[in-house]
């Protein structure tokens, strides 16, 4: 169950993130707004609104906001309909790229992300061209320190599929996307808390980058993920500094 070291790069991928708190609202209200409109406005019966609430709280949202947000996507009040797309290319030294968007205009989103790939050295790809290079699964990340003997019991108690601990001593728990709340669920209830705790697209494999091609890859990141309609960017490349 050992694993490439992953921390560094993880803890890189989340610095990066902090740096763009100011812009997460937007991207929470809207996978709030799908998520209710796709599984129902209850987040007891609607486990993709419950994810979606727990990121509101952890961006300290306020309730009535999500409240609101919820309405909009259920039809009590009116609101913009957003429809969710991918988009599949290529970055720096053939590192694979996966784009998921949510947008009230399919042909302005298209043209952006294409101009992005385009611009800054990737090239984008046709549907399915880099996605069998990913897993869909629930991911936990534990900090180097951590009992890998405790998060290994109470992860595959509860159902995990996978634990995994780094040359560093991180611990990446893996589970089936329908699985993925009641792990982490069980692993919080045991005081143990992740780091990361998302579901998301995990690479198969990974292409190491460094130098000039790791900054052409972090700035062809950076374009794709400034993107207004963009929710989220999944890649297989492990950036040095």
């Amino acid at each position: 169950m050992a694993g490439h070291s992953k921390w560094a790069n993880i803890q890189h991928r989340k610095g990066r993130q902090d740096e763009k708190r100011q812009r997460i609202w937007t991207r929470v209200v809207r996978e709030i707004m799908v998520a209710a409109r796709t599984g129902g406005g209850d987040p007891t019966a609607n486990p993709r609104l419950r994810l979606a609430i727990e990121k509101a709280k952890a961006a300290n949202m306020p309730a009535d906001t999500v409240k609101r947000n919820i309405d909009k996507a259920t039809g009590n009040l009116e609101g913009v309909n957003y429809e969710e797309i991918r988009y599949e290319g290529y970055g720096i030294g053939g590192a694979a790229i996966i784009v998921d968007t949510m947008t009230d205009n399919r042909v302005r989103t298209v043209a952006e992300v294409r101009h992005a790939f385009s611009k800054y050295g990737g090239n984008m790809g046709t549907e399915g061209s880099v996605a069998f290079q990913f897993r869909n699964v629930g991911q936990l990340i534990f900090a180097p320190g951590t009992s890998e003997d405790k998060v290994m019991e109470v992860a595959l108690e509860a159902g995990a599929e996978d634990v995994i601990a780094d040359e560093e001593g991180a611990i990446e728990v893996l589970t089936a996307p329908a699985d993925f709340e009641a792990v982490k669920n069980a692993l919080e209830a045991a005081g143990l808390t992740p780091e990361v705790a998302e579901v998301t697209m995990r690479p198969e494999n990974s292409i190491a980058l460094s130098g000039e091609d790791a900054a052409r890859m972090q700035k062809l990141l950076d374009v794709l993920e400034d993107l207004d309609d963009v929710q989220n960017v999944f890649h297989n490349a492990e950036i040095s500094e």
